[in-house]
């Protein structure tokens, strides 16, 4: 496996997050739509002796290199046995950006290049929910299911983003457990097109992020985040994604996304102004 590779793992944006439902197995169901952002985590993959993972970057001391690791996880679920990973952690871990499953889905297109075929759909979800829709990265799309279900959704514009983040992970089965309604309405069968930001913002405030609720109820801060950024110029539409604690807002310009960002940066706090990638025309 001669030479060195390099891919962005993109952050993941829920920009809708409906809970329709609960399996017996205790399991939710979900109907999400999704988009990648420009920026993210950066991964290379080199020959090596072994398999292994050097970690750099801001975020890399709240990560830790274990077996676990789901680049490790990934690497092994395709058989590989020479491969020197060195990740630059630069999103929050556990933020709701999907920031793991992004790491590894880089990973599996990394070693595909050299020959080793990702898993299948099957295989892809045990190593997490979120690994089918990012494997489907860059590309906007519909994740219905368990994550399973993967639809590209055409019709999403490039979006000027905001993410925030208090500093702070919130445990994604926490939120769960702390949600109250279960079995919530799924977003419209079609979705819409939307002509620009604006009437994709405007389509997005009558849906949902329900895990939002129990989220501040879990870590209040979060709607501060969204206060703050609704009181930012220019801003569209602010939501949590994921499970939390990451919120973004959506604004009409770069101008207004930049002065924004400089408005809210504080001590501790990830702040972050970057453009989603849009569907492809």
């Amino acid at each position: 496996m001669p030479g060195r590779v390099r891919a962005v793992a993109p952050a993941k944006l829920n920009l809708t997050l409906h809970v329709t439902g609960q399996r017996a197995d205790g399991y939710h169901l979900l109907d999400s739509l999704v988009v990648f952002t420009e920026a993210g985590d950066g991964l290379t993959l080199a020959d090596g002796p072994g398999l292994s993972l050097d970690l750099t970057g801001p975020a890399a001391p709240a990560l830790a290199v274990e077996p676990d690791n789901l680049v490790l996880r990934a690497a092994r679920a395709v058989g590989a046995t020479r491969a020197a990973f060195t990740l630059e952690k630069r999103l929050p871990v556990a933020s709701g950006m999907g920031g793991g499953s992004s790491d590894a889905a880089a990973a599996l297109k990394l070693l595909a290049e050299r020959g080793l075929p990702p898993p299948d759909t099957a295989g892809l979800m045990r190593l997490g929910a979120d690994l089918p829709v990012c494997m489907a990265a860059p590309a906007p799309s519909r994740m219905t299911g368990l994550g399973e279900g993967v639809a590209p959704v055409a019709g999403v514009p490039a979006l000027w983003l905001l993410l925030v983040n208090p500093g702070q992970g919130l445990s994604t089965p926490a939120v769960f457990k702390a949600l109250g309604q279960r079995d919530n309405p799924p977003m419209p069968a079609v979705l819409p097109g939307w002509s620009d930001a604006p009437a994709l913002a405007e389509w997005l405030a009558g849906m949902r992020n329900d895990l939002e609720a129990p989220a501040r109820v879990l870590m209040p801060g979060i709607g501060d985040l969204l206060a703050g950024l609704r009181a930012q110029p220019g801003c569209l539409l602010a939501r949590m994604t994921g499970s939390g604690a990451t919120c973004f807002g959506i604004f009409a310009t770069e101008g207004a996304l930049q002065d924004a960002a400089r408005a809210l940066a504080a001590p501790g706090r990830f702040v972050l102004a970057t453009r989603s990638l849009p569907s492809a025309r």
